[in-house]
C-alpha cells in the first residue's frame, strides 16, 4: 500500500511538471510573433453578444488581423466562426466588422461553418486550391494558438504561424487549463 501511495504521488508530481511545462509552451509559443508574412490570416471566431455586438476578445481578434493586412503581411482574411447560441453567425458578423473598417469585401472570406477550432482548420484546408494560399497566419488568444497550428501541422500543412491580441481576461485562466487536454485529444 505504501508502494501505492508512493507511487501515485511521484505521477500527481511529474503530472503537475508536465501541465507546467505545457502550458509555458503554450503561453510562449502564443505570445511570439516572429514577424512573418503569409497569403491568409484566418481569424478564429468568438462570441457574438445576445444583441449582436462582438465581445471585446473577438474584437481584439479583428483588430490584430486589420493590423496585419495594414502592414502589409496578409493578403486575404479568413474569418472562421459558427452559428452561436445568441443566434447570429460569428463569422458574418466578424466581415461585418472589418468591412466597417475599411477592409475591402473582396478581401475577406466567410466560413460560417466553423464551430469549433477542428471544423475551422479542416474548413481552411478545403478552401486552399481556390484560394491559393501556400502560407497562413492564425489569429486567436495566445492560449489557442499553439493547439491551432499543431491542428493544421497534423493535416500536413505546415507553413503556419501565428499573432496574438495583447488582450487578457480572468477567464483565460480556466482556458489554459482547458486547452492541456485539448492540445493532445484533438
Amino acid at each position: 500500500m505504501k508502494n501505492l501511495i508512493k507511487s501515485l504521488k511521484i505521477i500527481s508530481a511529474l503530472m503537475i511538471v508536465w501541465f507546467l511545462i505545457h502550458t509555458t509552451f503554450i503561453v510562449v509559443d502564443g505570445m511570439s510573433d516572429q514577424g512573418r508574412k503569409a497569403d491568409v490570416a484566418l481569424i478564429l471566431g468568438s462570441k457574438v453578444n445576445e444583441d449582436g455586438t462582438l465581445s471585446h476578445r473577438l474584437e481584439k481578434r479583428l483588430e490584430k488581423g486589420m493590423e496585419l493586412y495594414e502592414s502589409h503581411r496578409v493578403k486575404k482574411i479568413l474569418v472562421s466562426g459558427g452559428l452561436g447560441k445568441e443566434g447570429f453567425y460569428e463569422a458574418d458578423k466578424m466581415k461585418t466588422f472589418l468591412v466597417s473598417k475599411g477592409i475591402p469585401d473582396s478581401l475577406i472570406i466567410v466560413d460560417n461553418f466553423g464551430s469549433n477550432t477542428r471544423l475551422s482548420v479542416a474548413n481552411t484546408l478545403k478552401m486552399k486550391d481556390s484560394l491559393r494560399f501556400k502560407s497562413i497566419v492564425v489569429v486567436s488568444q495566445y492560449f489557442h494558438v499553439t493547439r491551432t497550428k499543431k491542428l493544421f501541422k497534423d493535416q500536413g500543412f505546415m507553413n503556419v504561424s501565428s499573432v496574438t491580441p495583447k488582450y487578457f481576461e480572468w477567464r483565460d485562466l480556466y482556458s489554459m487549463i482547458r486547452e492541456f487536454p485539448a492540445y493532445y485529444t484533438q
